[in-house]
């Protein structure tokens, strides 16, 4: 690649990104400031309604409860006996989102051995998944293919047009792409989790593209 073209392109990413940092911070700044001012007005009547507590002993508190969201505590539901996220269920979970390098991050070691496994673990894993899905793929694409062709042999017979044939081929393509990748997936998580057909479609877009944002996890 030539040195013109480099810069070109790295001019372009770098647009991209200012364009959509512009955009972020524009949709996303009204809903950050009215939720600060519904918690610092929490704070407050929570202060004014418990005369006897201290604004440093709530902060304590509002730490030690962020503490127990970062270690994976659910503290909207805490029961009177300790339950593992750990289980051999969420492990499993977790140890899918190292392989395939989603993240999401509602989940992760805290001790450090348990993050010098992940380090070792994750070099493993991630090339073995890699060729796994290499070769998932090279498989489904001869499967595509050969669906494709069958459908393009039988417009060729109606004498249709070679080059809308391939048009056709290719719109095919995509749509099945969609349909397996896409639409099938989210009614799926929107039927099991119950969320809004958005909510699905996005967690679909960012698990896919290995983004992984964890703000949407089954």
């Amino acid at each position: 690649m030539r040195c013109t073209t480099l810069l070109a392109l790295l001019t372009g990413v770098m647009l991209y990104l200012v364009m959509g940092a512009l955009v972020f911070g524009t949709l996303e700044f009204p809903e950050e400031k009215s939720a600060f001012d519904t918690l610092r007005k929490t704070k407050n009547a929570f202060l004014y309604n418990n005369s006897c507590v201290t604004e440093d002993e709530f902060k304590d508190l509002v730490k030690g409860v962020v503490s127990a969201v970062e270690a994976g505590l659910d503290v909207n539901n805490l029961p009177a006996n300790f339950t593992s996220r750990w289980d051999l269920a969420s492990a499993f979970f977790f140890c899918g989102t190292i392989i395939t390098t989603i993240g999401f991050g509602n989940l992760s070691p805290r001790t450090w051995y348990g993050q010098l496994f992940c380090v070792c673990y994750a070099l493993v894993g991630i090339p073995m998944f890699g060729i796994l899905l290499a070769g998932v793929g090279d498989h489904m694409g001869t499967v595509l293919r050969r669906a494709v062709a069958k459908i393009e042999t039988l417009f060729l017979k109606r004498k249709v047009r070679p080059t809308t044939v391939r048009v056709i081929s290719a719109v095919l393509s995509i749509l099945i792409g969609c349909l397996i990748f896409l639409a099938v997936p989210t009614v799926v998580f929107q039927k099991v989790e119950k969320w809004s057909f958005l909510e699905s479609l996005y967690f679909v877009v960012i698990t896919l593209t290995t983004v992984g944002f964890g703000d949407y996890v089954p």
